[in-house]
């Protein structure tokens, strides 16, 4: 059955290491039949949350910018990938903000499968949690029946092309076709 795969890609550089990482789960997904839209979080305007509060009442925010779509096609989804770069041991600041930005309704978020994909310098695959424990704070206590299916380490990756010929690359593209 075909599902409908959302990429949400935080990285700066396109072409990067955890945006390559994002195109190989892509092509995966794709050879298995699944409709996928990946969106470069920095190609966006999203504004930082303003904790007005406003959103609780009205499941709506006061800012006019591009959160509403992607909160959109978020829910819409069958399946969510989060990538980022990992800076100083924790998700890029692009990625933390649309996790913040998802308050009005974030309730709608429900019953997803979520994969992760995390591309650092580092290459101790440990290091990774606290990352990870970021994500996780989101999806396994904010969300409804989400579900992590996956996580792809591109580690010892500091430079644009260093994850090319790492075993991240074939995990990326396995865990795509088997989204």
């Amino acid at each position: 059955m075909s599902k409908k795969i959302l990429v949400l890609a935080a990285s700066f550089r396109k072409h990067g290491n955890s945006d390559t990482l994002c195109d190989e789960f892509i092509r995966g997904a794709v050879e298995a039949g699944h409709d996928v839209e990946k969106i470069y979080i920095n190609d966006k305007k999203i504004n930082y949350c303003r904790g007005c509060g406003v959103c609780n009442r009205t499941h709506q925010c006061v800012q006019k910018d591009d959160m509403a779509e992607i909160l959109d096609k978020m829910i819409k989804a069958d399946v969510i990938v989060m990538a980022t770069p990992v800076y100083f041991y924790t998700m890029n600041g692009q990625m933390k903000t649309l996790i913040d930005r998802t308050v009005p309704r974030y309730t709608e978020i429900s019953n997803k499968d979520f994969y992760f994909i995390v591309a650092a310098a580092d290459d101790n695959h440990a290091n990774m949690e606290k990352t990870l424990e970021g994500f996780r704070g989101f999806t396994e206590d904010c969300l409804d029946g989400a579900k992590e299916k996956g996580i792809v380490y591109g580690t010892g990756a500091w430079n644009i092309g260093d994850i090319k010929g790492s075993p991240a690359m074939n995990e990326a593209y396995l865990m795509g076709k088997n989204a």
